[in-house]
Parts: C-alpha cells; sequence; structure tokens
C-alpha cells in the first residue's frame, strides 16, 4: 500500500471506531482487518500505529481542533495529529492527493486548520489538566490520590507503546531454548528483569505464526502478568483454584509452577472465555487443569468449601493498567463503571475467600492502578474478614523479586516497571 492508502485505511478505521464508541479499539481493528485481507501485515502495523497514535492524544486533537471552531471528524484527527506529533511532522499535500486509494485534496478549511497547527505544539498553556494528561476529567482527583506529586510522569509511560512480553512454558522448554528458537524464525529477544520466566521481544513481531509459539513453547504475557502468576506461589500437588480465569492465561502460567502435578480449576462466569481456554491449554501441554462455568445457584463452590491451597482472583476492573495497549478505554470509562466494578470486586473476593482452606492462601489481583480497586479493595476485605491478613515479608514467594511485594502487596507501573499496571495483594486465612 502506498503511505496515502494506508492514511486513508486508518481514517476509515477511525470511523469504524467512531460510529460504535463503546466496543474496544482493538476488537474493531482486528475485525476491520478481517475484512480487508488484501493488506498486508507491514500495512496492518503501520495503519494501527497511525490510529493509536491519534488514540493516544485524543483529547489535545479534540481541544485544537475545537479551537479552530470545527466539529472533530476522523479525517480532521488525522490532519492534526500530522501536523502536532512530536515523533515528526507530514506534509498532508503528499498524502490528501485525491489519486486512487488516497484521501480527497484538503478544503479551504482544512489547509487553514493545517497552517495553523504546523507550529504549536501538542500542548497548550490553557489546557485544562485533565486534557493535558489525556484523561477523564472526574478520573483526575482519582489519579492524583492515586500518585500524588508522580502523577504525570506515570501518565507519560503510559503514552508509550506497550512493550511484547514472551513466557516461557518450563513444561517444555527453557529461557536459553525458546530465545534460540524464536531467533531461528527472526525474532530477537532478551530476558525480562523480573519474571523469571519472560522475554521481551524488540518491536512488533508476528510471534504467532513462529514455531516456538505454536509449539507451546512460549505464550503472550506481559511481565506483569506473569508476576502475579509468582505471586500466587502454585506448587506441585497443590489444589489451586484460578476464580475468574478468563481464557485461562494464567492458568496456564500456575500450571507450569505446579509442573503439571496437583489439581488447578478455570472458572468464569462466560462460557465463550473458557471454550477459548481449551485450545491454549492443550498447546501449552497441561494437564491438570479442568474449567467450571459459574452460574447462578450453582452449589459447585459450596461443596469446595475451604478445600484449595491457593485461590487467584483476577478480578474484573477498571483496566486502567492496560492503557498502553488500549489508550481507547480511557475515553469510555464512566464513573458508574468505576462504582459498579468496586462492588462486584467486593462481592467477588468474598465468595471466593470461602474456598480458601485454613491456612491456605488467596491473591486479589487487578490490571488496575486505581486504589479504589486496589488497596482500598484490600483493605476493606480484611476488616469484613477477620480470619484473613496480610502475609509477612518472609512468606513471599520466592519466585517474586526480593523487595517487590511491600506489606504483601505488589504494585506495578509502566514508568516503575515497565509492565501493564498490575495489582496484587497476598493474603493468608488462619489455621
Amino acid at each position: 500500500m502506498t503511505p496515502s492508502a494506508r492514511l486513508s485505511a486508518a481514517i476509515d478505521l477511525l470511523a469504524a471506531m467512531e460510529a460504535t464508541p463503546q466496543r474496544p479499539a482493538d476488537a474493531l481493528a482486528n475485525a476491520f482487518f478481517r475484512e480487508r485481507r488484501y493488506i498486508g501485515g507491514g500495512d496492518r502495523r503501520a495503519i494501527s500505529a497511525r490510529v493509536w497514535r491519534i488514540l493516544r492524544h485524543w483529547r489535545r486533537l479534540h481541544w485544537w481542533i475545537e479551537r479552530a471552531g470545527m466539529q472533530p471528524t476522523p479525517r480532521l484527527l488525522a490532519l492534526a495529529m500530522m501536523a502536532l506529533d512530536p515523533q515528526g511532522r507530514e506534509n498532508p499535500d503528499d498524502l490528501f492527493t485525491g489519486e486512487r486509494y488516497a484521501p480527497l485534496g484538503l478544503t479551504g478549511p482544512e489547509r487553514r486548520l493545517s497552517d495553523q497547527l504546523q507550529d504549536q505544539a501538542l500542548t497548550h498553556p490553557d489546557m485544562r489538566r485533565a486534557v493535558v494528561l489525556e484523561v477523564p476529567d472526574w478520573l483526575l482527583p482519582r489519579l492524583e490520590r492515586t500518585f500524588g506529586d508522580g502523577l504525570e510522569a506515570e501518565l507519560a509511560a503510559m503514552e508509550g507503546e506497550a512493550t511484547l512480553d514472551l513466557r516461557v512454558n518450563l513444561l517444555k522448554s527453557d529461557r536459553p531454548t525458546a530465545r534460540a528458537a524464536l531467533a531461528a524464525d527472526g525474532i530477537q529477544s532478551e530476558d525480562t528483569t523480573l519474571s523469571p520466566w519472560g522475554l521481551r521481544v524488540a518491536g512488533r513481531q508476528p510471534v504467532t505464526s513462529c514455531a516456538a509459539f505454536r509449539s507451546g513453547m512460549v505464550e503472550i504475557q506481559d511481565e506483569g502478568s506473569q508476576l502475579v502468576v509468582a505471586a500466587v506461589g502454585a506448587r506441585p500437588g497443590m489444589r489451586v483454584l484460578d476464580y475468574c480465569a478468563g481464557a485461562a492465561g494464567k492458568t496456564l502460567g500456575m500450571a507450569m509452577t505446579m509442573e503439571n502435578r496437583g489439581h488447578i480449576v478455570a472458572c468464569d462466569v462466560s462460557e465463550p472465555r473458557l471454550d477459548g481456554a481449551v485450545r491454549r491449554l492443550r498447546r501449552a501441554g497441561v494437564h491438570n487443569a479442568e474449567r467450571h462455568l459459574l452460574v447462578a445457584g450453582d452449589r459447585w463452590a459450596r461443596r469446595r468449601s475451604g478445600s484449595f491451597d491457593r485461590v487467584l482472583v483476577d478480578a474484573p476492573c477498571t483496566g486502567t493498567g492496560t492503557w498502553r495497549r488500549n489508550p481507547d478505554a480511557r475515553l469510555r470509562l464512566r464513573e458508574r463503571d468505576l462504582l459498579e466494578l468496586t462492588a462486584k470486586q467486593a462481592d467477588i473476593i468474598d465468595r471466593a475467600a470461602s474456598l480458601v482452606r485454613p491456612g491456605g492462601r488467596m491473591v486479589y489481583a487487578t490490571c488496575s492502578i486505581l486504589r479504589e480497586e486496589n488497596g482500598d479493595q484490600i483493605a476493606a476485605f480484611l476488616a469484613r474478614n477477620p480470619a484473613f491478613s496480610m502475609v509477612t515479608p518472609d512468606g513471599v514467594d520466592d519466585d517474586l523479586p526480593p523487595g517487590l511485594a511491600v506489606d504483601g502487596q505488589v504494585r506495578l507501573t509502566p514508568r516503575q516497571h515497565h509492565t501493564d499496571g498490575f495489582f496484587a495483594a497476598i493474603v493468608q486465612r488462619d489455621s
């Protein structure tokens, strides 16, 4: 595809996102490219990179366009990003040519907007702080409560691109062998600094088509998610429950640390998500796991009360820790969503706690950076459940790097740890 055709496709993808604002951008992009199989891998990456760059600067681009008295549209957003992009500005006349597969030439108002923005910085002194930081106005006080004076640096790190991390499946390989297998397919990687099983891949590489992935030697998993698995400390012979398993990404990791010995149950309320786990479990060579669909009135949990050595609650959350990957998520997040999620989290953690055996442990985890979903949530749980307490420093599992868990809690951010934002709290039931 020509650069102009790529730009035209990016504008079309932005229009599709505008038409269905509540649908995640990555799901829309996947559907968009599936319907256009003639777009090759390199073109897909270039188109996605342009769109995601616009999503990361959404509020500031809107501010500039509205300041010029115009209504933001996908075309104007793309034009404004070209004029304001700190990574390198493009000449719109080179791309808005009106030729085959290219966007139509600029109108008079569009050219005036482009000319007005040419000498401007992306951020303007008149912008409100929430606009500068690319967050909803209602969320800003909560983020300030979480990070204090470090907020701007933390959110700046979230504007960068997410890393591509892999977890080596120790059931089938080790890090040196997996690294060599990836290199044989032209994919360079290096050991992660925090996870004992992780590899970080340079750039955006087609990992899923390489032999190491197809054989189950590696699995795509952010280093922060791997550290949540490490916090659980699942070991051979244990009975382990993944209470909100989804497609079983962390189930795979825990089965690995259990060396396929013992028993692990992956639960979820979504049958499609659990069904999606089957192929992943098979590819990874996991055979000590079963799946269970949680439904209303189910007696399954009651019959297994107090029977699990380890329970992981990877709770549904706002996903604010994944904004590097999903910058559109902050545009969709509403205050009502947070209130509903915190109530749901409290209910889930109480239900899951009843399944922990005396002396066993529960790990409560989110991919959120908000205190309401993290520290506040676990403090409220401990107040309601005096039989549980935070683990002591000497009780933290050896798979976690020393000092990463403070008072039984792990807090990860892109700026401090180069991972997604994750939280994990390790609590133990009195024996």
